[in-house]
């Protein structure tokens, strides 16, 4: 999570200038394509809300002349497909700042037990960011992803066997 799209230099939750709030994915095109990566952000929102600021509006970032032309692909057969104009905003990268510390991991960050146990495997704000395996119980327990989709990757995780049954417990209704 953090801030990009503006001018103002070290923007911060509550000094954002002109930025927008967003996320910053780095991705391995030999594990998912940047085509299926868009197709990802377009199924995610919907292209034709209008946010009411710009701290929040719908935007896509792209880097190269590549993406930009995927994007624009992507943006023809989005249109194609709904009713109203779309919203969401096509803008060059022009950098990105991380979020402070407590803009991070909102459902992990609510979860005491969870938070306890992935602070003994990364103890620096900056690990416990940057970790995968954060992101993903972030996820599930902010209520995205499937029970079986927990249960086919809950060992690689790192939980300890507790926290495994209570995340299981929380996604899925149940221990396993």
């Amino acid at each position: 999570m953090g801030y990009a799209g503006g001018t103002k230099p070290s923007p911060t939750y509550h000094n954002l200038g002109d930025h927008t709030e967003t996320l910053q994915i780095d991705f391995d095109p030999e594990v998912i394509s940047y085509s299926e990566l868009l197709r990802v952000f377009w199924d995610s929102h919907s292209p034709e809300h209008r946010a009411w600021s710009r701290q929040y509006m719908a935007a896509v970032f792209y880097h190269n002349e590549e993406q930009k032309k995927a994007i624009d692909k992507s943006l023809t057969r989005v249109a194609s497909r709904i009713t109203g104009k779309i919203q969401t905003k096509v803008l060059p990268y022009t950098g990105f700042t991380l979020a402070e510390d407590y803009h991070q991991k909102h459902a992990l960050r609510r979860s005491q037990w969870a938070l306890e146990e992935l602070r003994q495997m990364y103890p620096t704000s900056q690990g416990l960011v940057g970790s995968t395996a954060a992101a993903r119980i972030n996820g599930y327990l902010a209520g995205y992803g499937r029970c079986e989709q927990l249960q086919d990757e809950i060992d690689e995780l790192g939980l300890s066997a507790e926290g495994s049954k209570r995340l299981l417990e929380k996604v899925c209704g149940r221990g396993t």
